[in-house]
């Protein structure tokens, strides 16, 4: 039932109006379940079809490669992964959600997530038989040539996960920023305090972008948005903004809140 209210409540007009066409670069894959784009020489992202768009990347170092998330349903994901790049592959969640950690992560050995997020396997990912095993914040995964920083960013989940890749100036964020629709299923305060410090690390090390966990071409977080969240943040925190009624509801996020380009779904004790 929680898969089923996940995807009603993704399914909003913030993702509806954008096409997964508009991603640009080469399209290196196409099956049933997935569709691979190339970002640059050694990057790609991968659509899934279930939950808006969820998705995937691959990023490949001279060594080895990272799979960032597996989607919802993607038959022979290792296989597909494989025609893309020969490097070994290490699995890494963004957080744990039915979306992001799905049947796929069955076919790799290992998946490394948030400690955080353990609270989460019991009903997302109980049938796992692999090894679970854990990032530490700011923790660098070297793939040889090229470096991903674990950054953990609560607030979507517990132990929701940015990755970064400060020469190429960009990150993967899964849901901790909500593509443009966040699903707050912790606290006002937990989500300023991950905005404030992704807010940071943007400005400090000029990251221009962070691909979101539903990408459709247009809609990267960027320090704008995680700035806007700061405000509104801070303003709902302060009791200036109050947010409407949810229309949807899902998951006891019974309010919801409309600024700056983003939309924050969250419970009303959410307010702390």
């Amino acid at each position: 039932m929680l898969l089923i209210n996940l995807f009603i409540l993704v399914q909003v007009p913030v993702y509806a109006q954008v096409p997964v066409s508009q991603i640009e670069g080469k399209e290196v894959y196409k099956g049933d379940d997935v569709v691979f784009h190339q970002i640059d020489q050694h990057t790609w992202v991968g659509s899934g079809h279930v939950m808006a768009s969820e998705s995937l990347y691959l990023v490949e170092g001279s060594d080895k490669a990272v799979l960032i998330d597996a989607g919802t349903k993607i038959t022979d994901l290792d296989k597909i992964v494989a025609l893309i790049t020969k490097k070994p592959v290490m699995l890494v969640a963004t957080h744990v959600h039915p979306d992001h950690t799905g049947s796929a992560i069955d076919y790799f050995p290992e998946l490394y997530i948030n400690p955080a997020d353990t609270i989460g396997i019991p009903q997302f990912m109980p049938n796992y038989k692999g090894k679970i095993k854990f990032l530490t914040d700011g923790e660098i995964i070297d793939l040889g040539g090229r470096q991903l920083e674990v950054v953990f960013t609560p607030g979507h989940t517990p132990g929701s996960t940015t990755f970064i890749d400060k020469s190429a100036h960009y990150g993967f964020s899964g849901d901790s920023f909500g593509s443009g629709n966040l699903l707050l299923t912790t606290t006002f305060s937990t989500l300023l305090e991950t905005c404030k410090k992704m807010s940071a690390i943007m400005e400090g090390y000029n990251i221009d972008k962070l691909y979101p966990g539903h990408y459709f071409g247009i809609n990267e977080e960027t320090r704008k948005r995680v700035d806007g969240m700061i405000t509104i943040s801070t303003d709902v925190l302060a009791g200036k903004v109050k947010g409407d009624e949810n229309p949807n509801g899902m998951l006891g996020l019974n309010r919801i809140v409309s600024q700056y380009g983003v939309r924050i779904n969250f419970n009303e004790k959410a307010v702390k």
